[in-house]
């Protein structure tokens, strides 16, 4: 296991997550920390330069989406179920998989689920491709390293390596935080592992400017992959890319698109930090006649136009889409991505 990539590096002093290689995606538009009431200490510094050699990259599997993404553009779908509910993870990926390059399984503070392994072996079993978030909020460095055997050994399809957002005032009160690891050293641990490796990134978070040499530090570290968070519009994705890319980054990036079809499952998405949407957009889908069919029509709209940026290898669809439960957003989703799916391949388009 490489020693300086997990070695006891020291943290950024005053960063509340224990960060060495900064700062996380959830900084303010008034540059506070996502946790604290003060600046965020990353701000005003650059981040720390990645200490090692780049880890040798495992090659993708085969028919993965990092696999299919050097050949054309992939759809990342967010697997979005019942806690705990096993018929309803293979209900959603029996509607997902089949228009889905890969699915994404996310980590939350406030719906906690089961283990990553036993997650990934469900979604195998229904038919699936996994990309499994592993955060640093909840695991110690110990547990970090159960969870990367196990899913290797699974062999997923890759995993994304977060530090993690904070957990809320009253959400799971008494629970600790604990951020042994940050996400560029969680990625390390996994490609050492064997994983193939996703980082987020958040172009429009504070500082803006140090961002894209963060993403090239991140590939040092192991990433294969750039998952980035939502902005407002793609022209941002096409400039922060760019940036990348002239800051030594050479990974494919994955560009967000927000999902939503009513209130609920557009605000969701507006409240996260470092998040963005196109403000506009949203209340032109809330107040159409359909709204459901307003917001499939954005979401499809705004992939068309990520997946023309130079660099940008595929989308997310990211969110819940629809209050109305997870069985209705995993249509929704599905919808998306099958419309995608027929523009790329010049097939119709539904409707």
């Amino acid at each position: 296991m490489p020693t300086p990539l997990l070695a006891d590096l020291p943290a950024r002093e005053g960063c509340p997550k224990h960060m060495v290689f900064g700062p996380c995606g959830g900084v303010r538009a008034d540059e506070r920390c996502e946790v604290a009431e003060h600046r965020c200490v990353f701000v005003d510094e650059p981040a720390m330069p990645w200490p090692d050699e780049p880890p040798p990259a495992p090659a993708p599997r085969p028919g993965s989406l990092l696999d299919r993404a050097a050949s054309g553009p992939v759809v990342l779908t967010d697997l979005s179920v019942v806690p705990y509910d096993p018929q309803s993870l293979r209900r959603v990926v029996d509607v997902l998989a089949p228009v889905s390059d890969g699915l994404l399984v996310g980590e939350h503070a406030n719906r906690p689920d089961f283990p990553p392994a036993v997650v990934a072996a469900e979604v195998h079993a229904a038919g699936g491709r996994l990309w499994t978030t592993l955060a640093c909020r909840d695991r110690n460095r110990v547990v970090l390293e159960q969870e990367v055997a196990g899913l290797a050994a699974l062999e997923v399809d890759g995993v994304l390596c977060v530090t993690g957002d904070a957990r809320g005032p009253g959400v799971r009160s008494g629970a600790t935080q604990v951020f042994d690891l940050d996400g560029p050293r969680l990625a390390a641990l996994a490609t050492a592992a064997g994983l193939n490796v996703a980082v987020p990134e958040s172009p429009a978070a504070p500082p803006v400017d140090l961002r894209p040499a963060r993403v090239a530090q991140k590939q040092r570290a192991g990433a294969q992959l750039c998952v980035l968070n939502h902005v407002r519009t793609p022209a941002e994705v096409a400039r922060f890319v760019a940036a990348a890319r002239a800051a030594g980054a050479t990974l494919p990036f994955v560009a967000g698109v927000a999902v939503y079809t009513d209130e609920r499952s557009a605000r969701v998405l507006q409240r996260f930090p470092g998040l963005y949407l196109d403000d506009d957009a949203v209340e032109r889908v809330l107040a159409a006649a359909d709204p459901r069919e307003a917001g499939i029509a954005v979401a499809v709209a705004e992939a068309r136009a990520l997946l023309a940026i130079d660099g940008v290898a595929g989308v997310n669809l990211s969110g819940l889409a629809s209050a109305d439960g997870e069985d209705e957003g995993a249509q929704v989703k599905a919808e998306v991505a099958a419309r995608i799916r027929g523009e790329r391949t010049g097939e119709e388009s539904g409707g």
